[in-house]
């Protein structure tokens, strides 16, 4: 996921930055971080960590949190 990615996919759902961060576990600085694609303090590269992709992506998909009661069957249809 690239910076612009990011903040399309936070355009996309409509959450600014701090909705954002409390969506995805993390903090504001980080969300800002994220799409600016370097951190502000020394211009570093950030990199987007594949779970923070991958939670964008179950936010769109409006999927909720696993619980170990419910049962992965890979032969299911459903």
């Amino acid at each position: 996921m690239t910076p612009d990615d990011f903040k399309a996919w936070r355009s996309a759902m409509n959450l600014t930055q701090t909705q954002a961060a409390e969506r995805l576990g993390i903090s504001r600085g980080t969300v800002e971080n994220y799409e600016r694609g370097s951190r502000r303090e020394d211009d570093r590269p950030v990199i987007i960590p594949l779970s923070i992709a991958l939670a964008c992506s179950a936010l769109v998909m409006g999927l909720k949190p696993y619980t170990a009661s419910e049962r992965f069957d890979p032969n299911s249809e459903a």
